[in-house]
This record gives structure tokens, sequence and C-alpha cells, in this order.
């Protein structure tokens, strides 16, 4: 099965878009939030937990996943899918962000990047060829080609030259990726180019037109929840995403508290993935429909109340704020589980409300019943 997607409804009053993916593992609906599996797992939950709060894709990382356990042996398992007991849609990101994250750990050259492994010191080189080649090893359904992450505040030449090479090993690696393959568990893969220009509009835009000419199965908005304002962020969303070919799914790469995807979406982006829930899940902070509760906090030690009483999720089916506070203050791995388990659920049923919305061209109401609920914690 090949990669699809197809646009079903956009919102009459707003950017907000349905839509549908169709990979070799499956379909996804859109606007969709990918939780992130960067070693292969999801922290703290297991396949089947994904599976039936309705996670539609996952996100695994190419260039932590080359380190360990290595290629080699996930190669050796049959692809990634089998490797990590997952059925549905995999998206993998090519380590561009860890240009950024690891910037003290790697040169770069246009030729690719040098890593010094941040586990045990060994170096690693990864072009934008050998990233292809990973991925194609990985058998993910949706993958990202190597990219140079900015940081922020960018100048404005750095900005430049960065994204121009960014264009160039978008072309490589579009190249690499058409060069065909024997590894059956890439059949139907697709990939995606990565729009960067920091925050300087006519360095976008420019970028966008370069990508478009080559002609992505999708286009992926990078270099942004790296310290700017959220102005910013949805500044570059309002003038990038009508540029966008209107038939490919557009991905906003690390954005992901609950007010960003409500914004995002209504600006007309389809995919998202981000670390956010499931760190926050793990530190005992919940989100739901009124805003975050930091269940960690002594305040709850007496309140036998589920964690969001709109939320139907195992986690506030059969457990109380004070019981999962008391896990928290004893250390204990349970606790940890429960709210990450409750935080994407809770993700993964926002998305599915804003879906519902803009198919019933409702999204403008969607939207301000959402913040008036959320307007406690509105900038979390």
């Amino acid at each position: 099965m090949d990669f699809e997607f197809e646009l079903i409804h956009e919102d009459k009053k707003t950017g907000a878009r349905a839509g549908k993916i169709t990979t070799p593992h499956g379909t996804v609906d859109t606007p969709v939030f990918a939780p992130v599996g960067t070693q292969a797992t999801v922290k703290t939950l297991a396949p089947r937990d994904l599976e039936e709060m309705g996670a539609g894709m996952l996100l695994a990382n190419t260039y932590h996943l080359a380190l360990r356990p290595g290629t080699d042996i996930i190669k050796e398992a049959g692809g990634l899918h089998r490797f990590m007991h997952w059925d549905g849609p995999i998206l993998t990101d090519s380590g561009g962000y860890q240009v950024l994250s690891l910037a003290t750990l790697r040169k770069i050259s246009e030729e690719g990047v040098h890593f010094q492994s941040h586990i045990d010191g060994s170096h690693r080189f990864f072009s934008p060829e050998e990233v292809i080649k990973i991925e194609r090893i990985l058998g993910a359904d949706i993958i990202m080609p190597l990219d140079e992450c900015p940081s922020y505040p960018c100048e404005y030449d750095y900005a430049r030259t960065s994204m121009e090479m960014t264009c160039r090993w978008a072309e490589r690696s579009k190249e690499a990726h058409s060069a065909g393959t024997d590894n059956p568990v890439s059949n139907g893969q697709a990939l995606f180019g990565i729009i960067q220009g920091s925050f300087y509009p006519d360095l976008r835009k420019e970028c966008i037109r370069r990508l478009v000419e080559m002609n992505f199965a999708g286009y992926a908005l990078g270099g942004m929840s790296v310290g700017e304002a959220k102005a910013s962020t949805y500044e570059v969303l309002d003038y990038s995403t009508p540029l966008l070919p209107r038939d490919k799914p557009r991905y906003l790469m690390g954005m992901g508290k609950p007010a960003d995807l409500v914004e995002s979406v209504k600006r007309g982006i389809d995919i998202f993935d981000c670390a956010h829930p499931t760190r926050c899940g793990r530190n005992g902070t919940a989100f739901t429909s009124s805003g975050k509760v930091v269940v960690k906090n002594a305040v709850y030690a007496h309140q036998f109340v589920p964690l969001d009483e709109d939320c139907h999720c195992y986690t506030c089916s059969h457990f109380t704020r004070a019981y999962l506070r008391h896990l928290f203050a004893t250390n204990e791995i349970l606790g940890l589980r429960l709210n990450t388990y409750h935080n994407l659920f809770f993700y993964t049923q926002l998305m599915g409300k804003m879906r519902q919305a803009i198919l019933e061209d409702r999204f403008s109401e969607f939207e301000k019943e959402f913040f008036l609920k959320y307007s406690k914690n509105i900038k979390d």
C-alpha cells in the first residue's frame, strides 16, 4: 500500500482541515498527534495502551536508534514495526533536532554532520544519504530528511546559509530516496521536506518555494518551539500554510501544548508530535479540560475525584487525584504510567474533537469553548 493523503474537509471559517493519511501500516485520520517514542518506546506505556487509546501514529528518532540498538539489530528484527511490536504507522525524525540539541558534540559541513556520541564518545557521520539509508532499514511510513534546526535567536545571514544548505540536503535526500531499495520493509515509504529559515518570512517563503518544486509527499515546518514567543510561531504558520499544496499533509515539528494544538490546527496543520505530554506525565502534571493539574502537589492529597471528570480514560475511570498524588509522593512507577496514559488519552481525544468540529464547520465555536474551560492555564 502506497502513501496517500486525502483532504476531506476544510472548516468554512478557519484554515482547519480534516483529512486521511493512508500508509503501508494503516490509515490515520487528521489532525493527528503522534506520541514520541524516541528510542522505539513511548516511555512507561506498552503498544497496546497506545492502540487502546486510539493513537494513530508514533514518532521515533533516527539518530538515537542508529546509536542504540543500531540498524543491524533492527534490520535483523525485520524492521522497526516488528522490533517494537507496533502495527500502526510510524514517523521517523532524521536527527535534525539533535543538530541543535547536541550542538557541543557535532560539526556541520556541506557533506553532513559529524557527531560525537553522547553515550560513549564514539564518532558517527550522518550525511543526507546515510540518513535515508538508515530510515529505509527502519521501515517507517513517513521519514524526514537531514536538516539543520538553527538556534534561536539566529542572525539573518546564518539563517539564510543554513536554509540553503537544508534545501541542498533535501534534494540529495530525495535523490537517495528515489534510487530504489531492495529492503521490502520500506516499500511505500513517504519522504517529507522540512521547511527552515528561522523567523524570517522571506527565507521561509523561499524555502517553501524550493521544496514544493521538489514535490515531496508532505511538508514539515521545522525550527520552531526553540524558545521563541508564541506570537512568532503563529506568525510563521499564518504566512506559511497558504503557500503549501492543499493536497499534501502539513506537519508542525515539536509543537505540543494543548493550546498550541488548537491554534495550529486552526491555521491548517495536520500532524503534530511533542514529548511534552509524556514528560509532564512523568513529572506529575496532568492535562485536563479545565487546564493543567500538578497532581504531585500536596493540595490533591484529599481530592477523591478523577483527574478530569469529563475524561473516560483508564486512569480517570479507576483512580483519584489523591491516589495519584500518593503514588508520586512515594516514587511509585505506577504514578508515572497512569499519568502518562491520561495525558496521551487527553491529547488523542482533543484531536478527535477538533476533527469532528471541522467536519461540522464549527471549529470557531469549538475553539471558544475549549479556551473558556482551559483559560486558567491558557499558556500551557
